[in-house]
C-alpha cells in the first residue's frame, strides 16, 4: 500500500473547528462519543431478530415459511452490520475495548467472513486514503469494470451501467467464497496487496465452514426440503443482500460528483486529509431517522469519515454543527436525496464507460 502524505489547505482549519464543536457538544451534554442507551437496544434488538429468524428459518414446515424467515434473517445480519460491527470495528459500540473487539468479530465472523481482514484494511486503507488508487483497499481493478482512467478503456465498458445491477448481484457471494480465500495465495482484484497473519487464516478458514455448516448443511440435514432448495435459497439470500449493500456504500464513493485524487512522485495529495473525505463522499438523505436506524448511519458517510469516533446514533444531532463548520470555512458538503446519488452512481459508470478521461460534475445544492 502506498502511503501518503497530505498538504494544509482550508480543509485543515475546518477539521480543527470542527473537532473542537464536536467535543464541546459531547462535554457540554455530558454525553459519550461511543453508543448510548440506544445503542445497547440496537446491540439487543439486532441480535436478538438475528436469531429469532434463525430458529424459525431452521423449524419451517413449508416453502414458503422456509424462504420468507431465510430471508428476512439474511436481512437482519446484514442490518446487524451496518448498525454494530461498523461501530465496533471503530470502536464506538459501546465504551469497553473488549467488548467491541467481541461485538465486531462476533458479528462479522458469524457472517462467514473475516473480521481482521476487513476491519484493519477498512481502518488502515480506506478510512486514510479514500478513492486513491494503490492506497484505498476498496478502489477495484476487475476488468469487468471501468472504475478507474488507469484502466484500459474496453470495447465492453459502454455497457456497464446496463450489466453492472447484476453482477453486483454477486457481490457477496463473491467476498464470501473468493476474495478473501484468493487473499491467501496472494491475490486480488483489489489495487493493494493483503498480508493476513496465520492465525487470521486459520479463523478465516474455521468461520467459513461454520458458516457453510449452520447456512446449508445443517438446513439440509433438519429440513424436510431437497437439498436444491436449501442451496437456492442461499444464493438468493446472497443475491438480496448484495444489491442492499451495494446499494447502500456504492453510491457514497463512485458518484460522477466525487474526486479521485491521485498523488504526485513523492507520494504527496495536493489536499488536507480532511479536504479528501469531502471530495470523496457524497450523503443521502443525511437527516432521516429510518435511514439511520437501519443503515447505521452510512448514509451520513461524509460525517463518519471525518468522525470515525463518534458512534451513528449521535449523527442526527451533530450534523447541523457539521454543516454550520462546512459553510463558514467554504467547504463543500455533498448531501442529496438517495435518488438522486443512485442517478450520479450509474452516470459514473457511464461515464467511464465510454470516456478515457473522468470530471466530476460540479455539486450544486
Amino acid at each position: 500500500m502506498n502511503k501518503l502524505k497530505f498538504t494544509t489547505d482550508n480543509g485543515s482549519a475546518f477539521y480543527k473547528e470542527l473537532r473542537q464543536k464536536i467535543d464541546l457538544h459531547f462535554l457540554v451534554n455530558r454525553i459519550d462519543k461511543t453508543g448510548s442507551k440506544k445503542m445497547l437496544f440496537k446491540i439487543v434488538l439486532y441480535f436478538s431478530l438475528d436469531i429469532l429468524f434463525y430458529v424459525l428459518m431452521i423449524t419451517s414446515t413449508s416453502l414458503v415459511s422456509f424462504y420468507a424467515f431465510y430471508l428476512l434473517m439474511g436481512l437482519s445480519i446484514l442490518l446487524t452490520a451496518f448498525n454494530i460491527s461498523h461501530d465496533a470495528a471503530h470502536g464506538v459500540a459501546v465504551k469497553s475495548k473488549f467488548w467491541n473487539r467481541f461485538l465486531f468479530s462476533l458479528s462479522f465472523n458469524l457472517q462467514g467472513n473475516n473480521a481482521y481482514v476487513w476491519g484493519k484494511n477498512h481502518n488502515e486503507s480506506h478510512h486514510l486514503y479514500t478513492n486513491v488508487e494503490g492506497s484505498d483497499i476498496d478502489v477495484l481493478n476487475n476488468p469487468l469494470f471501468r472504475m478507474t482512467t488507469s484502466q484500459p478503456l474496453k470495447w465492453y465498458h459502454k455497457y456497464q451501467q446496463y450489466y453492472a445491477p447484476f453482477l453486483y448481484l454477486l457481490y457477496s457471494i463473491n467476498w464470501f467464497l473468493f476474495r478473501e480465500t484468493l487473499m491467501l495465495v496472494n491475490y486480488s482484484s483489489r489495487t493493494i496487496k493483503i498480508e493476513i497473519p496465520k492465525e487470521e487464516v486459520v479463523k478465516l478458514i474455521v468461520y467459513k465452514m461454520l458458516y457453510i455448516g449452520y447456512m446449508i448443511v445443517l438446513p439440509i440435514y433438519i429440513l424436510p426440503f431437497d437439498w436444491t432448495i436449501i442451496i437456492l435459497a442461499f444464493v438468493f439470500n446472497h443475491f438480496v443482500v448484495s444489491l442492499i449493500f451495494v446499494g447502500v456504500l456504492g453510491v457514497s464513493h463512485l458518484s460522477d460528483f466525487v474526486k479521485h485524487p491521485k498523488a504526485n512522485s513523492d507520494n504527496t495529495l495536493d489536499m488536507s486529509w480532511p479536504m479528501l473525505q469531502m471530495c470523496t463522499s457524497v450523503d443521502y438523505n443525511a437527516n432521516s431517522t429510518f435511514f439511520n436506524w437501519t443503515l447505521g448511519g452510512f448514509n451520513a458517510h461524509a460525517l463518519h469519515h471525518l468522525l470515525p469516533n463518534v458512534s451513528h446514533v449521535h449523527y442526527l444531532d451533530i450534523l447541523p454543527i457539521f454543516r454550520e463548520v462546512a459553510e463558514k470555512h467554504n467547504i463543500t458538503y455533498m448531501e442529496m436525496s438517495y435518488r438522486k446519488s443512485l442517478a450520479a452512481h450509474f452516470r459514473f459508470l457511464k461515464t467511464m464507460g465510454t470516456q478515457t478521461q473522468f470530471i466530476p460534475r460540479p455539486y450544486e445544492r
